[in-house]
């Protein structure tokens, strides 16, 4: 109960006129930022970073919680109206979300979206208020053996079980380890892959490999078809973005069961909501295939918003706990967020509750009037984002490819990054007409760093040793469960091709 009236005492700070200003901006300027292609919430907190020099810590804290929350709103806008997310937390997202907006129901994607982000933000968030003293528990479980295991998790479930083609998948993740692989070794500091350039010697940069993949190449790919495709078809830009009843009762689930997989991966750094918000998705499209559902994957499916969404936004909710409680960045945006927090001269951790509590629960308890904010500020503007989509095709995705190429080039100011901007783009389109899925592809390059430097600290600290890598209660747990899926998805694609088979069957002999 210390908890609840702590709480309630940062509510009497977060709720004075002034700072509800400053959350209100804050969350303004965060979708705003967050909805340009190729910018996101991390860009969105750096860029607005100057802006809170001038402010007290208290009322630049609570700006920073609502440009925090509101860059993850606007990373799902561009995704679903666009097909280029700001974040790669949004790129689950997009996929179902995209396919809605395509099918004239931009504005019902855009409410799902919403809701979803509000319903896991403020579970996660309240959570965080009362169990933060367990986060230390939790994230001092994982070892570089679990990080590792929970990577190898990832991929096997993205490139085997959602992707719709094994094969295709493991090219997909091949291609996605061999862009994280280049720049400096971490634990030797040598070059590789660099072709001898200074310039690769930082890697390749997350955001210009998603803007890249899903912006550029969606770009190319329009373009290539676009005097193929007969007359532009009117999209219904502005229907309700309220959900009925049956949509939902068919919602709600999805909202649980994505805030379920982004719990716990705020806590553990893991490379942020992508690996959460990607599970989601697959669940929800194992569902969907279970009760036939056919709009997934076509016209787009709801649940397939509404999962992903919940899940990004829980994981960023507990991540904020994590780096509250632990001093954890466990994303790019949380590394920002300490940044801010540095630059006030302070450091997250257990003794931050301590020291500074008269601006931690102010902080937290704005995180909860933030989420209405931005619930009130995006459900009722849902058709107008959507009217985007009334542009014309050819000035809009001229638009898209001139956003990708400032907020490419505003990460760096680097001639080099829009070089390789040109050359991933190009990779997505060719990878759009062989239908190779890009999911693989995005997940690796974010989480195979990760993966190969929690491989060798492993191997390094038991001498070499493999017994290491399945020598925990978590990582055996890990490896059955991938096992397990593993077996479940071959028997899958093996009955699927069965299927097809027989259906094309009576079609050819009624052919002859």
């Amino acid at each position: 109960m210390d908890q609840l009236g702590l709480l309630l005492e940062g509510f009497s700070v977060a709720l004075t006129p002034m700072n509800l200003l400053w959350l209100l901006i804050g969350a303004i300027l965060g979708t705003a930022v967050g909805v340009l292609p190729g910018l996101g919430s991390a860009m969105a907190v750096a860029l607005l970073l100057p802006v809170t020099f001038s402010l007290d810590p208290t009322g630049a804290f609570i700006m920073f919680a609502s440009i925090y929350f509101g860059g993850l709103f606007g990373d799902s806008t561009s995704g679903i109206l666009l097909n280029t997310p700001g974040n790669s937390s949004a790129i689950a997202t997009t996929f179902e979300g995209h396919r809605m907006a395509k099918d004239g129901r931009a504005s019902k994607a855009l409410g799902t979206a919403a809701i979803g982000a509000f319903t896991g933000g403020m579970i996660a968030t309240t959570l965080v208020v009362f169990f933060s003293p367990y986060l230390v528990k939790l994230a001092t479980l994982f070892g570089p053996a679990e990080y590792f295991a929970l990577a190898a998790f990832a991929f096997v479930a993205i490139s085997a079980v959602v992707a719709e083609s094994v094969v295709r998948g493991l090219i997909a993740l091949a291609i996605g380890l061999s862009l994280a692989m280049v720049g400096i070794d971490g634990p030797s500091g040598a070059a590789r892959f660099t072709l001898g350039m200074p310039e690769f010697l930082d890697g390749i940069s997350i955001i210009v490999v998603t803007v890249g993949l899903l912006a550029l190449g969606e770009v190319l790919h329009v373009a290539s078809r676009i005097h193929r495709e007969g007359p532009a078809m009117s999209i219904q830009a502005s229907g309700s973005p309220y959900l009925s009843w049956r949509e939902f009762t068919a919602a709600f689930p999805a909202f649980l069961r994505g805030t379920g997989y982004g719990l716990p991966f705020g806590a553990i750094p893991v490379g942020g909501s992508e690996v959460p918000t990607f599970l989601a998705y697959g669940t929800e499209k194992r569902l969907a295939k279970r009760r036939g559902d056919t709009d997934f994957g076509s016209r787009g499916a709801i649940q397939g918003v509404a999962g992903p969404e919940a899940a990004g936004n829980a994981t960023a909710g507990t991540a904020m706990g994590a780096l509250l409680a632990l001093g954890l960045p466990t994303s790019a945006t949380a590394a920002m967020m300490l940044a801010a927090f540095q630059q006030y001269g302070m450091q997250p951790g257990p003794l931050l509750f301590e020291r500074s509590a008269d601006l931690v629960w102010p902080l937290l308890a704005s995180l909860f009037v933030g989420l209405v904010f931005l619930l009130i500020i995006n459900l009722p503007f849902a058709a107008v984002w959507a009217k985007l989509l009334l542009v014309p095709k050819h000035y809009l995705y001229a638009g898209v490819a001139v956003f990708s190429v400032f907020g490419v080039y505003a990460i760096a100011s680097s001639m080099k990054d829009l070089w390789l901007l040109l050359g991933i783009g190009v990779l997505g389109f060719v990878m759009r007409r062989f239908a190779i899925p890009l999911a693989p592809v995005l997940i690796a390059a974010i989480l195979g760093p990760l993966a190969e430097t929690e491989l060798r600290r492993a191997l390094a600290v038991s001498e070499g040793d493999l017994a290491i890598l399945v020598s925990s209660p978590i990582t055996a747990s890990l490896y059955s469960v991938m096992a397990v899926a593993i077996v479940i998805s071959a028997v899958q694609h093996v009955r699927h091709r069965r299927a097809n088979a027989a259906a094309q069957a009576p079609i050819s002999s009624s052919a002859l």
